[in-house]
C-alpha cells in the first residue's frame, strides 16, 4: 500500500470500501470518533479486525475486551501486526498513538491500564477498522 496517496485518493479509496463517514478524518487526520458511537464499540463477533485503509491484520477478536471507555479495546495486537507507536502530545496530554505501520493510518491510542496478561489497552476508533468474520 502506497503511504503517499493524496487526500483525494484516500477519500476515494475509503468511499469505494464503504468505510464509515469519519474514516478519512480519523485515519488520515488523527481525529477521534465520539465515545460509544462507533460500530465496533459494543460488537462481539468472532473474527479479525483489519486496517480500513490497507487491510492489514491488526487484532483478533479473542483479545477484545470491554474497557467501558466507549471505543473498541484490545489487550494484544495480532501476531505480525504492523502497528507502530509514536508519542502524541496533542490536546494537552502525552499519550502513545497507535498507527498502521503499513499505510500510516491513525488507529487510536495505547494505554497501560489494560487487563492481564499484557496490561495494555489498545483503544481504537471503530472508523479505523474493518471486520472480517470468522468462517
Amino acid at each position: 500500500m502506497n503511504k503517499q496517496l493524496t487526500d483525494a485518493q484516500w477519500q476515494a479509496l475509503l468511499k469505494e470500501k464503504n468505510a464509515e463517514p469519519l474514516a478519512f478524518e480519523v485515519t488520515r487526520k488523527a481525529a477521534t470518533e465520539r465515545a460509544f458511537t462507533g460500530k465496533y464499540a459494543d460488537f462481539w463477533e468472532k473474527g479479525i479486525y483489519k486496517c480500513v485503509c490497507c487491510g492489514a491484520k491488526l487484532f483478533e477478536s479473542e483479545t477484545k475486551f470491554d474497557a467501558g471507555c466507549g471505543w473498541p479495546s484490545f489487550y494484544l495486537a495480532a501476531e505480525d501486526s504492523p502497528i507502530t507507536e509514536r508519542v502524541d502530545k496533542s490536546h494537552g496530554m502525552i499519550r502513545t498513538e497507535s498507527l498502521c505501520g503499513n499505510c500510516g493510518a491513525h488507529l487510536g491510542h495505547l494505554f497501560d491500564d489494560g487487563p492481564q496478561p499484557t496490561g495494555q489497552r489498545y483503544c481504537m476508533n471503530s472508523a479505523s477498522l474493518e471486520f472480517d468474520p470468522k468462517k
